[in-house]
Order: C-alpha cells, then sequence, then structure tokens
C-alpha cells in the first residue's frame, strides 16, 4: 500500500490567507514548510488511485505529485474520491473534477445529501461521476485488492449546516473513520475527531498506520492565542495534549502514528516548540505535503 499525503492542513491551510499568526509568519518567510488542505491518495499499484477527501487545493495537488498526472490525453489516475464528511474543507476539491473524466465519488447518505442540496456539485456529470453509498460498517472496494471500511466516530455536522445548538460529539454518518485494508496492511484515517472513547482506542490500537485528527495542540489554542473564539471542542476535535487528550489516549498504539489535519495555529508546527518536543517524544510524526508512507 502506497500512501501519499496531499494536503495535511486543516481548513485554511497554512499560511491561512488572512493569519498572522506566528505559524503563518514563519510559513510566509520560508522557515517551517506550508501545508495544503487534507487530503490523501492511496494506491495499490502505483497506477489507478483513491483520494480520500477533496480539498478546496485539490488542483494544485494533483499536479504537484507526478503520480497523479493524466497519462494519456484525457483521463486521470484518480479513481474514486472518498470523503469522510460534508466539511467545506473536504468536498470542495470535487468541483476541480468536473471536466468529464470518469470516477466515483464514495461516501454516506448523509454527506452524498449534503452534495445533493447543493447544486452546484451538479457540475459533477452522472453520466460519468458515479455517487456511490457508504454504509457504516460495511466493507467496500474502490480499487481492486483495497478494502475500504467506514465507521461512526464522534463528530459534528458541517459548520455550514449548524443549527443554534449543534451536537458537538454526534455519532452516525455525519463524520467518520476509514480503515484501508489490502491483504497485509491496516491502517486507520481519522481527520476528524471531537472524543476517544475507549472502543475507539481498541480499534486503533492494532493498526500498522494511524493518521489521526492533529487539528489543535490545546483545546483553548484559539481563544489563548487571539486568532478565534471557539474551542477545539466547539469545532469538533480532540486536542493533542492533555488527560483526555489524543496523545495520551493513543499512548499504547502499536504502529506508525501520524497527526494530520493540523491547524495554522498549532504550535506544534514550530520545530522548536515544547509541544513538537512532546509529540516527537511520544513516537508521534506530523504530517507534511509530500510525505510518503509505503507498507
Amino acid at each position: 500500500m502506497r500512501i501519499t499525503v496531499l494536503g495535511a492542513g486543516a481548513g485554511g491551510g497554512l499560511p491561512q490567507w488572512n493569519c498572522g499568526c506566528l505559524q503563518c509568519a514563519a510559513a510566509r518567510k520560508g522557515l517551517i514548510p506550508a501545508m495544503t488542505q487534507s487530503t490523501l491518495a492511496v494506491s495499490l499499484d502505483g497506477a489507478d488511485w483513491v483520494l480520500l477527501n477533496a480539498s478546496p487545493d485539490l488542483r494544485h495537488q494533483l499536479a504537484a505529485n507526478a503520480s497523479l498526472h493524466p497519462t494519456s490525453l484525457r483521463g486521470s489516475p484518480v479513481k474514486a474520491v472518498v470523503l469522510t464528511n460534508g466539511d467545506v474543507d473536504h468536498i470542495t476539491g470535487l468541483l476541480t473534477l468536473r471536466e468529464k473524466t470518469a470516477l466515483a465519488v464514495y461516501a454516506t447518505e448523509a454527506t452524498h445529501r449534503v452534495l445533493s442540496e447543493n447544486t452546484v456539485f451538479g457540475v459533477l456529470d452522472p453520466a460519468l461521476v458515479e455517487r456511490k453509498t457508504i454504509v457504516l460498517d460495511q466493507p467496500f472496494s474502490p480499487l481492486p485488492g483495497l478494502t475500504i471500511t467506514a465507521y461512526a466516530v464522534p463528530g459534528k455536522i458541517p459548520l455550514y449546516l449548524e443549527g443554534e445548538a449543534p451536537d458537538l460529539e454526534m455519532m452516525g454518518e455525519q463524520t467518520v473513520g476509514l480503515r484501508l485494508q489490502s491483504s497485509e496492511h491496516d491502517v486507520h484515517y481519522i481527520p476528524g475527531c471531537a472524543v476517544l472513547h475507549d472502543w475507539l482506542v481498541a480499534r486503533l490500537e492494532p493498526a500498522n498506520v494511524v493518521l489521526f485528527d492533529g487539528t489543535i495542540w490545546s483545546d483553548d489554542e484559539m481563544p489563548a492565542s487571539g486568532t478565534g473564539s471557539k474551542t477545539g471542542a466547539r469545532m469538533g476535535h480532540v486536542a493533542i495534549s492533555g488527560p483526555e487528550g489524543s496523545l495520551e489516549r493513543l499512548s499504547k498504539l502499536r504502529g506508525r502514528r501520524i497527526y494530520t489535519h493540523v491547524n495554522n495555529t498549532n504550535p506544534a508546527l514550530m520545530p522548536e516548540s515544547d509541544a513538537r518536543a512532546a509529540i516527537t517524544a511520544a513516537g508521534w510524526e506530523i504530517a507534511k505535503d509530500g510525505m510518503e508512507i509505503i507498507l
């Protein structure tokens, strides 16, 4: 199994267009790597690929990775897209895939409903772009030899669908994790998760690789930095630090551990930070654009 991190950043990427925080300033100066918004590409043979989410930066991401370039006059190695939720940073890139090339879009019924109710996604020609419904906990194969199983993880509905008091830890089709399996390997991808229950921790422990929600280092990160009023919990993301944070709760994972969907406010992006030191000491990595994971 070959996994390419096309984008490692949370919504807005790094640097975020309207942000002058420490990390964004460092990225603009070239002191730390910039990040586009979160998308993975997965292949078993290096020829056919499936995308996990489709960020607003997808056109640039495809251009930056030669393995995803067209191999004929018209066409693409991208055969399918699998969505983990209906967030803007995970569905907007679908609009980049509108130029009359066949592919499949896999999503839960709830996420397909989001796409159907936003008529701009009608530019994806239904004669060529097949919309396939994911049923939770039932495996499907977007590529020969690759099995994916989607399962509910705690999360909330997309920001643009929120009412006055959204359920921040809802369990259902609105936020899913993905288990990727080939004949020899077991990988979990969870770019958004609001809380780590014991059952989820147990599910992740045997995996060869876990790519997990690394949006924020601390729950009060945005209010404390003056970049926003929302806590991590309010955004539907579990913090990395703290007794209920992912670093502590996932300390017994056996395989490779990688944080992805990292927000521009996260101090762990700075190489000399205490946050980065803690993450490294615990055996975790922070994803970066272009990272290759070969199993």
